[in-house]
């Protein structure tokens, strides 16, 4: 699978009114399509690798019992 690239010019700027029927569009795709389209958009907003293992920051989190 190829890295996707944004088309620019296929947007445009419409009043909430205007909105377009977008979860039409998004309903008639696969679950794996939706999947890999949120992750690119994630990479994009926080400028993340598109193609890179990211792996979880266990410095963050701490085991313990249920019971403490």
């Amino acid at each position: 699978m190829e890295k996707p690239r944004l088309d620019r010019s296929a947007f445009s700027i419409k009043k909430i009114e205007e909105k377009g029927k977008n979860r039409a569009y998004w309903m008639s795709k696969t679950p794996i399509e939706r999947l890999a389209a949120s992750w690119y958009l994630t990479c994009c907003a926080y400028n993340l690798p598109y193609r890179s293992d990211i792996k979880l920051d266990r410095t963050a989190f701490r085991i313990r019992n249920f019971e403490e």
